[in-house]
């Protein structure tokens, strides 16, 4: 219920589960308006910098490394807010060895909000601070997929988190209601067919 960083310090909180395919869950999140993230790299290392310090936009920002089921996620998200990358949602998703009951893929997610940019509680290293309202993340990308016409129900898990409150591997505080989604994606639509010439 709670990833953990690199070095095996408690990260982000599970908060989103998604049952469909991996091409229904990324068709979903572009349609959305999430962008997919860049891997770190020295470039793009080198790019949020520039982006922060001189405030120019980098929609498709790295997210640092988080653990569950001992790996990295599968897959990561993020929408930029203002002119540069100190401040963004975003989401990392990892898929679950067991299938759903429909059968389909299912999925966990971690989203969050970062605030700012400073050093970490922790490890005294530069991070990104989250916001400790993760619900408000939660339910934004809820009101993104359903506004794209992506979901077709979503129920509700009571007390998934027990604590509902915690820090992050940046030591941020995070809470939570406790509650976990369990969203069932549309299909996604067929691609057009090519004109004939």
């Amino acid at each position: 219920r709670i990833t953990t960083t690199s070095s095996g310090i408690h990260g982000d909180p599970l908060n989103l589960s998604f049952i469909g395919e991996e091409n229904d869950l990324v068709s979903a999140m572009l349609a959305a308006g999430w962008y997919p993230a860049d891997p770190i790299t020295l470039r793009s290392s080198l790019r949020i910098a520039e982006s922060t310090i001189f405030h120019r936009p980098y929609i498709d920002a790295p997210v640092s490394t988080l653990i569950l089921f001992g790996r990295k996620e599968d897959l990561a998200f993020e929408k930029p807010v203002g002119n540069d990358a100190r401040q963004r949602h975003h989401v990392r998703f990892w898929k679950v060895a067991a299938q759903s009951d429909s059968g389909k893929p299912y999925w966990l997610g971690a989203i969050t909000f970062d605030r700012s940019v400073g050093l970490s509680h922790t490890t005294g290293q530069i991070t990104h601070h989250i916001a400790p309202d993760v619900d408000t993340e939660r339910d934004g990308l809820i009101v993104d997929l359903q506004r794209a016409s992506r979901v077709s129900a979503v129920d509700w898990q009571d007390n998934f988190q027990d604590p509902s409150d915690g820090r992050n591997g940046g030591g941020d505080p995070w809470k939570t209601d406790g509650r976990l989604p369990v969203i069932t994606l549309a299909t996604a639509p067929a691609p057009s067919p090519n004109p004939t010439q």
